[in-house]
């Protein structure tokens, strides 16, 4: 009875912070350190991120944390690597600790760092090209979060995190000439953001539901502008389709996962994904979101084997994102049981 309660008050505040920003004027495309809204794993992303009542690896961190309460394995490690528009790398790393089983629940920890690239650093100047040239910087933007996930119950799971993020565009960027050389500022930011999730197992044959709230933060002030983190609320649903048919699980299952998405900063979006697994060791997937100004579709692979008591995986996804680059998804999990 109290997990219902549980579950009935985690809606309604939900549904009152939807509601209070759906009554102000949405500011799109407006807010910061957007790097955060970036999907890392291969797996994830080949379903198009429709993960949030699917219970997972470590990797749930970056999407909802709660999908880590049934991670019973020792150790659980994941590393992705995506290729991401405009020769953007991401780099992401989590890992999960159930050292006491059951009774205690799951503690982990991410890292997500961004490779930007190297900029050169221009100022204007009284010369034939207008401008000089000062050399290059480095961009870079860093999150490292700590989170835990625990079973309430059979059927209830719940989890955190809490992150620090980092965004830094230039340690000494030269805003004016003076005698003695240039003024110099330091152009990055930082802040505390919050995630939470639940999962509830309904009952109904392997009918889950899921929600979270991902990157909850006061407002950041950027040398004299504020603005928000990007706040995104999710609801979802998924299944193995083949509950309905007279297939055994360990040969075949066919999940399908929806996700309703209500960012801070975009039009709300909805996330199908499907993924079909053979012999538990092939899975193939593919997803749609939409609307997308670009990109939508999504696909992917991944291979999974049991060696003794380890668990070794490897996951590929493919985005096209019409007229930028496609992007590519790495992902390798290891696991201890």
């Amino acid at each position: 009875m109290k997990n219902y309660r549980l579950i009935v008050l985690f809606i309604i505040c939900v549904l009152l912070i939807t509601n209070t920003d759906a009554q102000n004027k949405r500011k799109l495309a407006q807010t910061g350190f957007k790097f955060l809204s970036v999907s890392t794993d291969a797996r994830v992303s080949g379903m198009a991120g429709a993960q949030t009542s699917v219970f997972g690896s470590s990797n749930s961190m970056l999407y909802n944390p709660a999908g880590m309460a049934e991670i019973y394995n020792t150790l659980d490690i994941t590393v992705s690597q995506t290729q991401w528009i405009a020769d953007i790398d991401y780099i992401s790393g989590t890992i999960a600790f159930n050292p006491f089983s059951e009774y205690y629940g799951v503690f982990g920890v991410s890292v997500v760092a961004v490779d930007y690239g190297w900029f050169y650093e221009t100022v204007r100047a009284e010369n034939e090209a207008g401008y000089l040239n000062l050399g290059t910087y480095k961009p870079s933007a860093l999150s490292v979060g700590v989170g835990y996930a625990r079973m309430l119950s059979d059927k209830f799971g719940i989890g955190g995190n809490v992150k620090y993020v980092r965004q830094s565009i230039m340690n000494d960027a030269k805003i004016g000439v003076t005698a003695s050389g240039y003024n110099k500022i330091k152009l990055e930011t930082d802040a505390i953001a919050y995630d939470f999730g639940l999962i509830y197992k309904t009952g109904f044959k392997s009918l889950n539901i899921g929600m979270s709230v991902r990157n909850f933060s006061e407002e950041v002030k950027y040398i004299e502008e504020g603005f928000e983190l990007p706040l995104t609320f999710r609801i979802g649903a998924s299944m193995n389709i083949f509950d309905f048919l007279d297939i055994p699980q360990s040969e075949h299952s066919f999940l399908l996962a929806v996700d309703a998405v209500n960012p801070r900063d975009f039009e709300e979006q909805i996330s199908f994904g499907v993924e079909y697994t053979f012999m538990e060791l092939l899975s193939l997937r593919g997803g749609y979101n939409f609307p997308q100004d670009e990109g939508g579709f999504s696909a992917g692979i991944g291979l999974i084997q049991s060696i003794g008591g380890y668990i070794v995986g490897f996951d590929y996804s493919h985005s096209p994102f019409g007229v930028f680059d496609n992007v590519h998804r790495f992902s390798l999990r290891f696991s201890h049981k």
